[in-house]
């Protein structure tokens, strides 16, 4: 299992949220992060405006009670910070404050110029980010607000989402394959077990899914669980997953390696 599955989200949150408005949510989210990773920076700012109108959409359903698929991002707001109105979400301040970021993303991406072309406004790094990580505590927000299960499993949900997304994983059937041809061993490791989570994965499942030899996995292996690496753990269940130095190497070195090629 990948870092978060769509399917796993969905069951934890949809209901109490509409199942579509649910799905356009998870699938505007992976389309965005997917993006911001390819540095495509003009669609992820699109993509961020998309995904306040769905969420702008699900608040109000919650907080009013009335289901409004089409209803626009000012209409929501605006029953939102009516004090004159029901509200069904508690904490009040919770929907505020969710809906004020929501209309950040949206203005923002808007005002900048990423929908109405502008000679003097081109897409960058920077609007990309402030989008991203709006985006991302809004998801994550959601989260925390709406999860049915356990809340260690929203917690752990959510620390995942603050992952990479990995487009250069493919999964076929039962096979996980790091679709490049140019990472060495230790390199393809890292990246499945990046998409390996908080879950991890087990050394037989790296050594079926890694395109090297046995003993390949296990030099790369032993040189990432070394006293100079640390960048693989094993768990106490004998899986293996990545520490924090690991990660940041993923984040700082290899973030081009998460890519198709």
């Amino acid at each position: 299992m990948g870092l978060v599955e769509k399917r796993q989200l969905l069951s934890q949150i949809s209901p109490p949220l509409d199942h579509l408005l649910a799905t356009q949510l998870l699938d505007e989210f992976t389309s965005l992060e997917r993006r911001y990773i390819q540095r495509d920076w003009e669609p992820t700012e699109l993509d961020g405006g998309q995904f306040g109108e769905i969420l702008a959409r699900i608040v109000y359903h919650q907080d009013s009670g009335n289901l409004n698929r089409t209803k626009t991002l000012e209409e929501c707001a605006g029953y939102i910070s009516n004090d004159a109105v029901p509200h069904q979400i508690s904490p009040r301040h919770t929907a505020i404050h969710l809906m004020r970021v929501i209309q950040t993303i949206y203005k923002f991406r808007s005002q900048r110029g990423a929908v109405h072309i502008s000679p003097t406004y081109s897409p960058n790094h920077m609007d990309a980010r402030l989008i991203v990580e709006n985006v991302r505590w809004a998801m994550n927000e959601t989260l925390r607000i709406f999860w049915n299960g356990d809340r260690e499993a929203v917690a752990k949900a959510i620390r995942e989402l603050l992952q990479f997304d990995v487009p250069c994983i493919g999964v076929f059937d039962e096979i996980i394959l790091v679709q490049r041809t140019d990472v060495s061993p230790e390199e393809e490791l890292l990246v499945l077990l990046h998409y390996g989570g908080e879950i991890g994965l087990s050394r037989n499942e790296l050594g079926r899914y890694a395109r090297c030899s046995p003993a390949s996995v296990t030099r790369a292996l032993q040189r990432l669980e070394s006293p100079d690496y640390r960048q693989v753990v094993i768990l106490q269940n004998g899986r293996y997953r990545l520490t924090d130095l690991g990660s940041k190497r993923i984040r700082e070195q290899l973030a081009d390696k998460l890519l198709l090629q």
